[in-house]
C-alpha cells in the first residue's frame, strides 16, 4: 500500500503501518491536551493506542498464520486508523477452512482478553462512567480487555468484511455452496450496514462510516465471487486478447507515442521474436514524454520484471491476480511465446458474455 511506513516482519509477514495511522495518533494527543491533560497523560493515551493496535496485528496474524497452515500466503498486514488488514492471497474456498481462518482473529482477542483478565485483580464494586473516559495507569490494563471483548464483538457481526460474515459464509457454505452461501451473507451485510447508517444519522456519525464500509465490502464480496464461479472450469485462452499492438526493444518513445495516439491500446508488450522482453504503461510512456526522452528507446523506460501466464492456466487464477494487483495487462505465453494477453476489461467482458449466455 502507497504511503507506509515498513515496521518490519513478523513470521515472515510484512508489517505496515499507513500514514493515516499518524492522524489518529495526532488527534488522540490533541484531544487529550485539549482536556488539560498533562504529557504523562498524552503519552498514556497514545501508548494505549498503540496496545490496542498491537493486539489488531496479533488478530491479523492468528488469520494469516491459520491461512499459512493451509497453503495461503500473506504477504503484508497493514494498519490504519479503523484497524488492521491482511493481506491474504486469496481465503480458502472450503467451508471448514475459512471458518477455522475467520475464527482464528477473534480467538486471539479471546485468548488476549483471558489472559488479562486472569492476572488483574476483581473489581471490588461495578466501575462508573468515568471509569472508560480517560486512560490511567490503574485502569490501562483493564481498558486493554474491555477493547478486545469489543473486538470479538465487533467482528461477530454477521457481514462482509467482517470475521462474521465469513463465519456465516463458510456455515452456509456447507449445505448452500460458496456462491449461494455468499449471496445471503451479503445480502445480510448490506442490510446491517443500511441499519449502521440509520441509527448513525440520529447517535454517532463513525456508525455511517463504518455502515458504508460493511455495505461496499458486502458487494464487493459477493461480485468477487460471482465472477469466479463463472470463470470456473475455463482457461486463460478463452478470455485474453489475441488481436493486439506489440513494440520491439528498439522502438522509441516516439514509436510508442505514435501507437498510443493512433490506436486503442493503452499498454504494450515489448517482445522480440515472440519473446517477452517487457511491458509498458501509459503511465511510464508519458512519464518519459516529460523528460524529453522521444529518441530514447522503449527498452529503457519499460518495465523488465514481468508476470506472464500460460494459456492453459485457470481463468480465474489471472482474475484474481488482475484484481489484487491492479496491474494493467499481462501478457499470455504458448510454449514460451508470446500468445496474448490478458486484462481485466476482457475477463470482464468475458464474464459478461457467460451471464447473457446463461439467462
Amino acid at each position: 500500500m502507497k504511503w507506509s511506513l515498513n515496521l518490519g516482519r513478523i513470521a515472515g509477514i510484512k508489517i505496515l503501518v499507513h500514514w493515516t495511522f499518524a492522524l489518529l495518533l495526532g488527534w488522540v494527543a490533541f484531544t487529550e491536551a485539549q482536556r488539560g491533560s498533562d504529557t504523562a497523560t498524552i503519552f498514556l493515551a497514545v501508548g494505549f493506542v498503540l496496545a490496542v493496535f498491537f493486539c489488531v496485528v496479533l488478530h491479523e496474524l492468528g488469520h494469516a498464520l491459520t491461512a499459512r497452515h493451509y497453503g495461503i500466503s500473506t504477504k503484508m498486514i497493514t494498519l490504519l486508523p479503523i484497524g488492521g488488514v491482511a493481506s491474504l492471497e486469496k481465503m480458502p474456498e472450503k467451508p471448514k477452512q475459512e471458518l477455522l481462518v475467520a475464527l482464528a482473529g477473534p480467538a486471539v482477542n479471546v485468548v488476549i482478553a483471558l489472559m488479562l483478565w486472569l492476572v488483574l485483580p476483581s473489581f471490588s464494586a461495578t466501575p462508573d462512567e468515568e471509569f472508560f473516559l480517560r486512560i490511567t495507569p490503574a485502569n490501562f490494563l483493564y481498558l486493554l480487555l474491555f477493547v478486545n471483548v469489543v473486538l470479538v464483538v465487533f467482528n461477530a457481526i454477521p457481514a462482509f468484511p467482517m470475521d462474521g460474515g465469513r463465519v456465516l459464509r463458510a456455515l452456509l457454505a456447507f449445505k448452500l455452496g460458496r456462491v449461494r452461501a455468499t449471496q445471503i451473507a451479503a445480502n445480510l451485510g448490506q442490510l446491517l450496514a443500511i441499519f449502521f447508517v440509520f441509527i448513525g444519522l440520529f447517535y454517532n456519525p463513525f456508525l455511517i462510516l463504518i455502515g458504508a464500509f460493511v455495505f461496499f465490502g458486502a458487494y464487493s464480496e459477493n461480485v468477487v465471487v460471482q465472477h469466479l464461479d463463472f470463470l470456473r472450469g475455463h482457461v486463460v485462452r478463452e478470455g485474453m486478447i489475441t488481436n493486439f499492438v506489440t513494440l520491439a526493444p528498439t522502438d522509441t518513445v516516439r514509436d510508442a507515442l505514435n501507437k498510443l495516439l493512433t490506436g486503442s491500446e493503452h499498454e504494450f508488450v515489448v517482445e522480440e521474436e515472440g519473446m517477452v522482453v517487457g511491458t509498458l504503461t501509459r503511465s511510464q510512456l508519458i512519464q518519459a514524454v516529460k523528460e524529453e526522452q522521444m529518441e530514447t528507446p522503449v527498452v529503457k523506460v519499460m518495465s523488465g520484471e514481468v508476470k506472464t501466464f500460460n494459456v492453459h492456466d485457470k481463468l480465474s487464477d489471472a482474475y484474481t491476480e488482475l484484481q489484487k494487483t491492479r496491474v494493467p495487462l499481462y501478457p499470455v505465453l504458448e510454449n514460451g511465446r508470446l500468445a496474448g494477453v490478458i486484462n481485466t476489461d476482457n475477463i470482464n467482458e468475458f464474464i459478461m458474455i457467460k451471464s447473457a449466455l446463461m439467462h
